[in-house]
């Protein structure tokens, strides 16, 4: 009985165990929702970085998955768009390899020199509905349109072309109480002592090319020698940086800084000299503003900038906060021109003692070495920024010009080389640097101001930078003027000229312009045309036994 009851209890057990089976096995297994994930993505053929440039107008890209994606969420993951919001690009999607492909392409060409961001957001879900788990986020700079956007000229007529475009800025744009040069585009009754002696030159220039005429030019010239002796307020006969075009009124170019600016001053008065050389007849007119403007330059007292007799020039000085800025001006930079004022002056002239001691540091401004295989005789490691060879001389002819510390031909050829040579090797790898797309210097930048340089490189090009090289590099500097004006013209070529500066890297080109930038690619075509600023501001003949007592030797002295 014990068996019998054993063996019912066991065959219960097993039925009851092989219903339970029979049972889950009619039923289909529960499927998860598995995530998904791009596992690449091609632009073309090519695997796609997260910024890519040179991108065709008309781009292809493939996104591929590890699971199939829900097809109904693909619309609403794509995001496509330029990185300024306004050109946002219409495109089609295509999907293959069961769901697993996704094939964007746009259906009308992309603009070009374009920044462009595409992403897939957390919308799109795999079909088994699992989440997207990927960062997709994809941005690329469209190519450049290589197309002329203008005419083509001979090259003589091009720079005439460029020296017209450019000098509207200091005839259009001048300020209308004192015919000086506003700062910039925006500066209002913000005028600059340093950008007027540049526009000066420019106005030279303009008269010569016909621009405007001789009687224009003097007239102008009148206006901004009697705001200069009458308003413009003077600090020991040295002028502020800024000045309110109306008043004469300094306007401080910072807290401390709202005072005599020495460097400054020294590029107004190389400007004012070089009209007094232009302005040689015997009209009344002429003879009356060449006294005004030697009266200029003679109350400069560049002796007293010693700072108690000291051996080296300050560059400021403020009658709140005196010597507090406390710069000594010493080279190598552009201020080669202050020294030769100050020791050519018939009233407050410095030693040469002072120039060698202070200015050219007994020798410690020289450099030496070879950067890209080219020999730099004075200043920084690569030259610094390109205004170092331009600011003074656009006055100061460095053509077979020498002194004890370098040959200034030399000096500004190889500084304008190294700086060419930067953007052939393009250590950086910015985008749009070439033998024709070159030139580091001083200039705005986006969000801000900074002297580029091959060591404070930020991927911003200045034209003023190869266009005021024309004397030293004039192959280079006329490969970049025709990319700039022919290729880059609708984006660089406007009221004023070449905007001041420009980024193909980060597709950015500023809206402004610098009298600091404007003015030296017309005075320096213009004397790698004709030696026109050279010629008079070297005959001044005060320029003349500077030079010469300082030690410098050059054919024309």
């Amino acid at each position: 009985m014990k068996a019998v009851r054993f063996y019912s209890v066991l065959i219960g057990f097993l039925a009851f165990f092989a219903c339970g089976k029979s049972s889950d096995e009619s039923q289909p297994p529960a499927q998860s929702s598995r995530p998904i994930a791009v596992t690449s993505v091609l632009m073309g053929s090519k695997p796609m970085a997260d910024k890519e440039y040179d991108v065709p107008i008309s781009p292809k890209f493939t996104f591929r998955f590890n699971e199939p994606v829900s097809t109904s969420t693909i619309t609403g993951a794509i995001e496509f768009k330029s990185q300024d919001g306004e050109h946002n690009p219409q495109f089609s999607f295509t999907v293959g390899q069961n769901d697993s492909v996704i094939v964007i392409a746009t259906t009308s060409p992309l603009k070009h020199l374009t920044q462009y961001k595409l992403s897939l957001n957390a919308s799109l879900k795999s079909a088994s509905g699992g989440r997207f788990i990927s960062v997709v986020n994809k941005t690329f700079l469209t190519s450049i349109d290589s197309s002329s956007k203008f005419p083509e000229l001979t090259d003589d007529a091009l720079l005439t072309k460029v020296q017209e475009q450019t000098f509207r800025y200091f005839w259009d744009f001048g300020h209308p109480v004192s015919g000086m040069a506003r700062e910039r585009n925006s500066s209002g009754d913000l005028v600059t002592s340093g950008g007027t002696g540049f526009g000066i030159m420019a106005l030279l220039v303009g008269i010569e090319r016909g621009f405007i005429t001789r009687q224009q030019g003097l007239e102008r010239l009148q206006t901004i020698v009697e705001f200069l002796k009458t308003k413009a307020t003077r600090y020991h006969g040295a002028f502020a940086h800024w000045m309110n075009g109306a008043t004469g009124a300094t306007i401080p170019f910072s807290q401390k800084d709202n005072g005599a600016d020495l460097v400054e001053t020294s590029f107004l008065i190389m400007g004012l000299l070089t009209a007094r050389e232009y302005f040689d007849d015997n009209a009344p007119a002429a003879i009356e503003l060449r006294s005004r403007i030697t009266e200029i330059y003679e109350a400069v007292e560049w002796d007293w900038f010693l700072r108690n007799n000291g051996n080296v020039l300050f560059w400021h000085w403020s009658p709140d906060f005196g010597w507090d800025m406390n710069l000594p001006i010493r080279g190598w930079n552009e201020c080669l021109v202050t020294y030769v004022l100050a020791a050519g002056s018939p009233t407050h002239p410095v030693t040469k003692e002072v120039y060698d001691k202070g200015w050219a540091r007994e020798g410690a401004m020289k450099n030496g070495a070879s950067y890209f295989g080219i020999n730099l005789p004075l200043g920084e490691p690569y030259g610094g920024p390109l205004f170092l060879s331009h600011y003074s001389f656009l006055g100061i002819n460095p053509i077979g010009l020498k002194d004890a510390y370098a040959d200034y031909e030399v000096q500004n050829r190889q500084h304008a080389k190294i700086n060419y040579q930067h953007s052939i090797q393009n250590p950086n790898r910015f985008f749009g640097y070439s033998g024709s797309v070159w030139g580091l210097t001083a200039s705005d930048i986006p969000n801000g101001y900074t002297a580029s340089s091959p060591q404070n490189d930020r991927g911003v090009i200045a034209p003023t930078a190869a266009l005021a090289s024309f004397p030293y590099t004039p192959d280079e500097s006329m490969a970049a003027l025709k990319f700039y004006y022919y290729v880059l013209g609708d984006k660089l070529f406007k009221e004023y000229g070449f905007i001041d500066a420009f980024s193909l890297h980060n597709a950015w080109f500023a809206d402004s312009f610098l009298a600091i930038d404007q003015a030296p690619i017309i005075v320096m075509i213009e004397n790698h045309r004709t030696g026109l600023c050279w010629d008079l501001f070297s005959a001044a003949p005060e320029v003349k036994a500077a030079l010469r007592k300082l030690g410098f030797t050059a054919p024309y002295l």
